[in-house]
């Protein structure tokens, strides 16, 4: 799926967000109305209509990774792959808003983005560090703790426990993540009379889907679902996924070829095909739980 609009964040921040605000948000009538036409007929102009009444909501949550000392552009044009890949997969009856089903896809496609990119990422991609790098600095501007500088014992204590690491992962991370420096509420969006400002696309602080569905609380459930997920998988399945995707040291097609007596080859495939299950067993998994929200 492409936009046929012509839409670039890369090519002029605050022109593309004074152009995406154009678009008019979707009744939940004629959102479904849309999606059915999309689903049943591939119809691509209901597609993009669906996808270009929901870039305001990218740039949105893309404003919340600014501070990862990456181009924001790029960072909202990830986004907008995720978006058009919820758009893919959204299916109108079961009976939620693609706003809801879309968040999950556009975070998890900015954040892959952010971890392939963020060198300091690549010394560390346990998923307690994953957890970690994500908070931080979240964690941070509630405890009014963004100055530069180590963080006050205290500081470090409460976030380590609530994110069940150590202190000293805590303090590490909070000195590598300090390279990227934090960058200023204030300063200005390509505007050179200096009237839009980065602070202009925070999130609300009031209660809202966006503040449920915090990191930490989708941490917590993916981690749920990933559980259940896996029960669907056979034996051998279940040691490949673990011993290649969620080790801390991943073995090698080798390795795993050398315990089961076949090729790299077939452990190759049994190991696309299991991950292939277990996606689909989790996005199954997952929309009671969207439907709920």
């Amino acid at each position: 799926m492409s936009l046929s609009v012509a839409l670039n964040p890369e090519q002029g921040l605050n022109r593309y967000l004074s152009e995406i605000r154009k678009f008019p948000m979707l009744e939940k009538d004629e959102e479904f109305r849309l999606a059915k036409n999309w689903v049943e007929h591939g119809d691509t102009e209901a597609a993009e209509k669906m996808v270009t009444s929901h870039l305001r909501l990218v740039a949105k949550i893309a404003m919340g990774y600014r501070g990862y000392g990456l181009p924001i552009g790029e960072v909202i044009s990830e986004g907008n792959v995720g978006l058009m890949q919820a758009v893919k997969k959204f299916d109108p009856d079961k009976g939620f808003r693609l706003s809801t089903y879309a968040m999950w896809w556009i975070r998890a496609a900015i954040q892959e983005y952010v971890l392939r990119s963020w060198s300091l990422v690549k010394m560390g991609t346990t998923a307690a560090q994953k957890k970690l790098f994500f908070n931080l600095r979240r964690m941070k501007g509630e405890m009014k703790a963004l100055e530069d500088g180590d963080l006050k014992p205290e500081h470090l204590e409460q976030i380590a426990t609530k994110l069940n690491v150590k202190e000293k992962e805590v303090n590490d991370m909070n000195r590598r993540m300090s390279y990227g420096g934090d960058s200023s509420l204030n300063v200005t969006i390509g505007s050179e009379d200096g009237s839009s400002e980065w602070q202009d696309w925070l999130e609300d602080d009031t209660d809202s889907q966006e503040h449920t569905l915090g990191e930490s609380q989708e941490y917590d459930a993916r981690m749920e679902l990933l559980g259940d997920a896996m029960a669907d998988l056979n034996e051998r399945e279940q040691h490949i996924i673990r011993e290649r995707r969620l080790s801390d040291s991943p073995k090698t097609l080798e390795e795993l070829a050398v315990i089961y007596g076949v090729s790299r080859e077939r452990i190759r495939q049994i190991e696309a095909r299991a991950f292939e299950k277990l996606q689909e067993a989790m996005l199954k998994a997952a929309e009671p739980a969207l439907i709920e929200g």
